[in-house]
């Protein structure tokens, strides 16, 4: 039996989803938690644990009452995918060894993978740091083409 390893989880995933869905709307304007709900398909109650870190965070507001709701921060332009992923995820790294504040491994010097690792991590860093917000808001994706036949990507 095989066992699926992901490198993000649903949270990172949907804190994508929810800042490319403010992204596309008037930034101007705050939106409702129930509008983002329906709109990405999120059940409210998750999304307001999503959306308490983007605020905490600072990369959302969110305003109560009448005319209430959320928006970004900033334009989206100045919002990279690898920003908000690390912030959901925590880290974006590989292996624990290579986590910011991971304890120095005994086997590093000799470690004939570390170097596979690191280049991975590299690859996975410029990857999603050199795709913006407002590139995933203008519907192009960033100019990624997804390979035929790969999964949906949430």
């Amino acid at each position: 039996m095989e066992v699926a390893v992901t490198l993000i989880s649903t949270k990172g995933r949907y804190a994508l989803r929810v800042m490319t869905d403010l992204a596309q709307q008037d930034v101007d304007g705050y939106i409702p938690l129930e509008e983002i709900a329906n709109r990405q398909g999120i059940s409210k109650k998750y999304l307001e644990i999503i959306l308490k870190v983007l605020i905490t965070k600072k990369f959302l507001k969110g305003m109560r009452g009448k005319n209430g709701g959320y928006r970004l921060t900033r334009r989206p332009e100045e919002y990279t995918v690898g920003e908000i992923l690390e912030l959901t995820e925590g880290t974006l790294a590989s292996v624990a060894c290579l986590c910011a504040d991971a304890e120095p491994c005994g086997r590093r010097e000799q470690c004939s993978t570390l170097p596979m690792w690191r280049r991975f991590d590299r690859m996975v860093h410029d990857f999603f740091y050199g795709i913006t917000l407002a590139d995933l808001a203008d519907g192009k994706n960033g100019g990624i083409m997804e390979p035929e036949g790969k999964g949906s990507g949430e």
